[in-house]
């Protein structure tokens, strides 16, 4: 995954290149991709669209022996580097992106050419290379007057510590041959189903000089109106073992192994589109696979939008305003800074699928767990495949009654006869997910000072659309807000305690005119630990603090308006 700390040099030299002339190569998967396309040429030999039939399926076959191929594969090509070698059929990104069409054309004929194939290509001067192609499969949805896409991807492209180093060894399992493997193998087996919603399975380039394949993909989709409903970025997303360094939160120390938590990470904190996709595939995990797997995972919903100064795929998106996550193993070996002393795999030769401990040519101690792997596949197909057959989003307004209880009204999509609420108070997910009858009803959450509700749609078959945007509820101390209101109000942060980050909020009350405003974080001796710029225009105004992993302790954080002091808190280091 590409590391954010570069040189502004680094930046100058690759953004004074913009990408022009970006296309489909097939010109069907771009008519598909806009919703210009008879379903009817796509329907499958046998229309396999059941709930649970598409739930028992995924789970079932996602094979950790198929994901194991496609990565030893990944790896003979030796170096995926962006600027590598395209004209060989062995070696370089070249041949790595034709193996991998060609692997999406075979799902394709095994499925009556359902999945539509195609490069998308732009034209940016990237590692003295000019031209380039993400690969990607359609499988085109059976609702074109509701037409939406899902995004499935993990970027195909390798590096050493030189970022456009085309010559060493570069296999890049953990980083990412593990995502291609999975793009790959959903794609295998959820083109047998049949969704609503079209779903795109994508092999992203460039991510490591700067997220150039992503971006270029998600600007296809804002010049050619592609609604793009949701993306799961999968980056880092196999390998188990800790290494010296990481970038926060990842691993507690050396040699650490973590094969049963995969974390989730979005932008955002309030009525973000991105943290209610990483709760609701959470949601769907805990309430569709669960109560059917053999191996329970932990779900983390991170605070963050990616690890402590990096970045992946799944940001472009989001930049661009559509809902986009991103999936990475609870552990990681290496921040990828490789600098003095720097001894961990990723963005080295290193980065290999493990050692042969007992020297007789095949390995034996893998870096990567493919059961691992296939557990976090089943949960990507689980949460994009209930997307993708799940009804409209609706909206809400919420009243505060005594009790404490609140009263939901769902405001548009009224015709369902059964809604989902999702509350939250103090962390990233939601504390309960109620059911309510009708477009108006009560439910009696346990008391707090702070509630942000959310709601979800239910069809006919119990399945809940993604949740609508969240309002805010200030239950207790609402007469007085009414007559001594406050111009802004310092909220706790959430969560609290929490991760490698925290979020700290303002809620404004009242417009008022203002130079500067920040947050100041201090310890209890008083010291500044950091500043943060905060703008206050909005209802709700947000920043992110990070403080790295392995801290403990209490702090103080302040709203400082214009140089005076409004209001101070405090938050608690937890990890």
């Amino acid at each position: 995954m590409k590391h954010l700390l570069l040189s502004l040099c680094f930046f100058s030299y690759f953004y004074t290149n913009a990408q022009t002339n970006i296309i489909t190569t097939n010109p069907t998967a771009g008519q598909i991709l806009q919703g210009n396309y008879l379903p009817s040429n796509y329907t499958a030999s046998n229309v396999i669209n059941n709930h649970d039939s598409i739930i028992q399926g995924i789970n079932n076959r996602v094979s950790a022996d198929s994901l194991k191929s496609y990565i030893l594969k990944l790896a003979t090509f030796q170096n995926r580097n962006t600027g590598s070698d395209t004209t060989s059929l062995t070696t370089g990104i070249g041949a790595a992106r034709k193996w991998v069409l060609s692997k999406f054309n075979e799902i394709s004929s095994d499925n009556d050419n359902r999945l539509v194939t195609s490069y998308l290509q732009f034209d940016q001067q990237i590692c003295n290379m000019y031209q380039h192609k993400n690969i990607f499969g359609v499988l085109p949805g059976t609702d074109v007057t509701n037409h939406e896409v899902i995004i499935i991807e993990g970027h195909i492209d390798s590096r050493c510590a030189g970022v456009c180093d085309s010559l060493c060894v570069a296999e890049g399992i953990e980083d990412n041959a593990t995502g291609t493997a999975l793009v790959i193998e959903l794609a295998r087996v959820m083109s047998k189903y049949t969704f609503e919603n079209t779903i795109v399975f994508m092999a992203t380039i460039g991510e490591e000089q700067g997220l150039y394949g992503a971006n270029a993909f998600a600007q296809y989709a804002v010049d050619n109106n592609v609604p793009i409903k949701a993306v799961l970025n999968n980056d880092v997303i196999g390998g188990i073992i800790c290494g010296q360094t990481s970038s926060a939160p990842s691993c507690p120390g050396l040699g650490d192994i973590d094969s049963l938590q995969v974390r989730l990470f979005s932008s955002g904190g309030f009525n973000s589109p991105n943290k209610q996709l990483s709760r609701f595939i959470k949601l769907q995990y805990q309430e569709e696979l669960l109560p059917i797997v053999s191996v329970p995972m932990t779900i983390t919903i991170m605070s963050a939008e990616d690890r402590t100064g990096r970045g992946g795929d799944h940001i472009p998106f989001r930049q661009k305003g559509f809902p986009a996550m991103r999936f990475t193993s609870a552990n990681e070996h290496g921040d990828a800074s490789n600098g003095p002393g720097y001894t961990d795999r990723q963005h080295t030769s290193d980065d290999i699928l493990g050692v042969d401990t007992d020297n007789d040519q095949v390995i034996d101690s893998f870096f990567v767990d493919f059961n691992y792997l296939k557990r976090n596949s089943i949960t990507n197909g689980i949460g994009s495949a209930m997307a993708a057959i799940g009804p409209f989003s609706p909206d809400l307004s919420v009243n505060a009654l005594s009790g404490p209880a609140l009263e939901i009204t769902i405001t548009n999509q009224t015709q369902y006869n059964q809604y989902r609420v999702g509350i939250r108070t103090a962390t990233n997910d939601w504390d309960s997910v109620y059911t309510i009858n009708g477009t108006i009803d009560t439910i009696y959450p346990p008391q707090s000072s702070i509630y942000f509700v959310s709601v979800a749609s239910v069809d006919s078959f119990g399945i809940e659309s993604l949740f609508s945007r969240e309002v805010i509820v200030l239950p207790t101390g609402m007469a007085e807000l009414k007559e001594q209101p406050k111009s802004y109000e310092l909220l706790q942060n959430r969560p609290n305690p929490f991760d490698e980050a925290t979020i700290i909020s303002v809620k404004a009350n009242t417009e008022m005119e203002y130079k500067s405003a920040e947050i100041l974080i201090q310890d209890m001796n008083g010291t500044t630990i950091e500043k943060l710029p905060i703008q206050l225009n909005n209802e709700i105004n947000e920043v992110t603090y990070y403080h790295g992993y392995g801290k403990v302790g209490i702090y103080a954080y302040s709203l400082v308006v214009d140089g005076e002091i409004v209001s101070t808190k405090r938050m608690i280091f937890a990890n």
